[in-house]
């Protein structure tokens, strides 16, 4: 499904801005453009299902805490990190965390809470009810009161 939005949403761009956009998009709308409209159709039945099962998990918590990412921040250019699947625009593995809420339309903020032994910073994500934004926010702020970072810096090299 996000090939194939992308692909609707950018795909009529192609013609003129190929050569300016990020080369993972254009291979992410081209991926898009493949896909049939039943596919697609089908596709759209099984997000409602999704977006319908964590709509439940929110009756019974009001947030759900988790990493912001799987792994540990990138090098500048590389999309997926060393060891795992090696994809030109799909990043879905190591995202595991955060593509849901993207995905169902559930506000999320991701706070800082560290950092690796290397220095790389790690964060929480606070997740919520759809359009309980500012609940969302409110636990964001809370937790930066209690844990604050802005003078928190990584150990340079």
């Amino acid at each position: 499904m996000w090939s194939a939005h992308e692909s609707g949403n950018y795909g009529g761009r192609l013609p003129e801005w190929r050569d300016r956009m990020d080369p993972g998009l254009v291979a992410c709308i081209e991926n898009g453009g493949s896909y049939r409209s039943n596919e697609y159709i089908r596709q759209r039945a099984s997000k409602q299902a999704y977006c319908s099962a964590i709509a439940r998990t929110f009756t019974e918590y009001d947030l759900l805490l988790t990493p912001s990412v799987s792994v540990a921040a990138l090098p500048v250019g590389q999309l997926n990190p060393e060891g795992w699947p090696q994809h030109e625009w799909d990043w879905f593995a190591w995202a595991g965390f955060s593509y849901p809420f993207n995905f169902s339309g559930n506000p999320a903020a991701s706070v800082p809470v560290g950092f690796t032994a290397s220095g790389l910073p790690v964060g929480l994500q606070i997740a919520g009810r759809r359009f309980a934004d500012l609940g969302v926010l409110q636990a964001a702020a809370a937790f930066e009161e209690m844990m604050p970072w802005a003078e928190a810096k990584p150990r340079l090299r």
